[in-house]
C-alpha cells in the first residue's frame, strides 16, 4: 500500500536539455577548422541533430549544414579519425 501511494505522487519526467544559442554554417566551420567545404559536407551527411548537426533553410535556397559548438566538436573528433585511418584531403591552414 506505501509504495501504490508513493508512485501517485510521482512527478511527470521531463528531459532538460541546454537551448541551443547558436549555429555556425558550413562554410564558418571549414574555414574555421581548415578543412575543405565538400569534404566537411561529406562528413556531415552521417551526422543527426544529437550529434550537433542541423540544415538551415532559407528563402529559395535548399539548405546547407549547420553546427553547433558541440557539433564542431564532433567533426573535430571525425576529421583525426579519418586522419588516422588515412583518409581525407590534405589539412588547409586556417585563415
Amino acid at each position: 500500500m506505501e509504495l501504490a501511494a508513493e508512485i501517485g505522487r510521482a512527478q511527470p519526467c521531463r528531459l532538460i536539455m541546454a537551448a541551443i544559442s547558436a549555429v555556425f554554417t558550413i562554410g564558418y566551420v571549414a574555414n574555421l577548422l581548415g578543412e575543405d567545404e565538400n569534404w566537411i559536407f561529406d562528413l556531415s551527411i552521417n551526422m543527426f541533430p544529437e550529434d550537433g548537426c542541423l540544415w538551415v533553410h532559407g528563402v529559395g535556397e535548399d539548405g546547407v549544414p549547420a553546427f553547433t559548438k558541440e557539433g564542431i566538436e564532433n567533426l573535430r573528433q571525425i576529421i583525426a579519425d579519418e586522419r588516422a585511418d588515412g583518409r581525407g584531403p590534405p589539412a588547409k591552414p586556417p585563415k
